[in-house]
């Protein structure tokens, strides 16, 4: 049931460890990066909700309720990956982007959904869980897939593509293309879905009959939000500061790792493309410890309440993004066996606070679902599934416009800063979810 959310999460990898040195080698400069990311935000307040509304009121006999969405999403999504490290200026990736970010909300939306149409309510930690063990493996495997091409030796960071995008680039996202569309398949071709009621056919193929889809998916919309159950709007507070915080740590953590490790922000520099590689490994790292660490928080989730367990999770985030500028990578804390090639992998002391991050995202990926899942109504899924990527969203909107228009420079234009940033606000989340009244 949720293998496909790895191809998804795949995509989102690519785009979080990729895109803004993708912007920086087509002459973007450190300043425009904020704006440049908006495409996400923007696309998935406009498109989750209408999709979510829409997957509600959609049934069919042989490709169900949600699935044609998560069918559609792939495919559209495969292509815009195949199509990025071929552009040739910065608008050209900006509207890739667009495009990619669409099919991905419109296969991610339905599919939290399509979690709590199939289960009962005492399997819903269990089932989001699982989609945060996906999600941290399929990341996890978008960022090393560069680092792994270049350690089995078939191509180095020095081989580019006309444009200035490193070669090995573009072969993680033709990888990503393909585990996109075939994880979907699979569960498109192997999972049943739930059918409606006679009585809830019937009115769907009424409403279907008389043409009345547009005005039933407002009105869904507009009534959920009139309707939002108490422990679901505050969750406000406690996303917004969550999800600022990761924007911050993805606009900026390539740029911030470049100046506090090699004292440079020049894209041009062989230690910039250094930060580019490492910035894969650390974003796999906490997403490796996502995988596993989504599985040891299904008992704990028994035991403490959902909203606990996601405050001491957020806070142990931001201490390991504040601990950034502190840490190096020469001081040597592990050493592997390498299982793509001979020698070693050295495991330094700036992989720290990437497993203090990866507690962080398992919790970030299934504990607010799991609290809205439980206050919802069941025949209402996917419409409130989808104003909640509203509070996702809307906390990156934000954060775009405050960096580009003042944040930044009030940081002192310092990359280490933003990400400093980011670390407070992850504190501040999980203190925020403590005032969340659930059950």
């Amino acid at each position: 049931m949720n293998i496909g959310f790895f191809g998804i999460q795949f995509s989102f990898g690519l785009q979080q460890s990729n895109m803004s040195p993708i912007y920086k080698y087509l002459g973007a400069e450190e300043s425009e990066l904020p704006i440049l990311w908006l495409a996400g935000p923007v696309t998935g307040l406009i498109v989750q909700p209408i999709i979510g509304a829409i997957s509600d009121g959609t049934w069919s006999p042989k490709w169900g309720r949600r699935k044609p969405f998560f069918l559609i999403g792939a495919i559209v999504a495969s292509i815009s990956l195949v199509l990025m490290p071929f552009s040739s200026t910065i608008w050209m990736a900006a509207g890739l982007l667009w495009i990619l970010d669409a099919a991905n909300n419109i296969a991610l939306e339905p599919y939290r959904a399509f979690v709590s149409d199939k289960l009962p309510e005492k399997q819903y930690s269990f089932g989001f869980l699982i989609q945060s063990f996906f999600t941290g493996l399929g990341i996890t495997l978008a960022n090393f897939t560069p680092a792994i091409l270049v350690m089995l030796g078939f191509l180095t960071m020095n081989d580019k593509l006309e444009n200035g995008i490193p070669l090995v680039t573009y072969y993680a996202f033709f990888v990503g293309a393909a585990a996109s569309l075939i994880t979907i398949l699979i569960t498109v071709l192997t999972t049943s879905e739930i059918p409606p009621s006679e009585a809830e056919e019937k009115q769907l193929k009424e409403q279907k009959k008389e043409g009345r889809i547009i005005q039933r998916t407002w009105n869904d919309i507009v009534g959920a939000l009139y309707e939002m159950p108490t422990p679901m709007k505050q969750l406000i507070p406690v996303m917004f500061f969550s999800w600022y915080a990761m924007f911050c740590y993805w606009q900026y953590l390539t740029s911030c790792l470049s100046l506090s490790l090699y004292n440079t922000t020049d894209q041009a520099s062989p230690y910039y493309a250094q930060a580019q590689l490492l910035t894969g490994n650390l974003n796999g790292t906490y997403n490796i410890v996502c995988v596993f660490v989504a599985f040891a928080m299904i008992p704990i989730a028994r035991f403490l309440r959902a909203k606990v367990l996601h405050c001491i999770s957020l806070v142990i985030g931001g201490i390991g993004l504040l601990s950034i500028p502190s840490l190096s990578d020469q001081v040597e804390i592990l050493s592997i066996t390498n299982p793509f090639g001979s020698g070693r992998i050295i495991i330094s002391q700036i992989y720290l606070y990437a497993i203090a991050l990866g507690i962080t995202w398992a919790s970030m990926m299934s504990m607010p679902y799991q609290i809205v899942a439980s206050s919802i109504p069941k025949n209402k899924m996917g419409v409130y599934m989808g104003i909640f990527n509203m509070f996702i969203v809307i906390p990156m909107i934000i954060q775009i416009i405050t960096i580009q228009f003042g944040v930044y420079d009030l940081l002192g234009g310092n990359p280490i800063n933003v990400v400093l940033l980011g670390g407070v606000f992850l504190i501040l989340g999980g203190l925020s979810s403590l005032r969340i009244n659930q059950k």
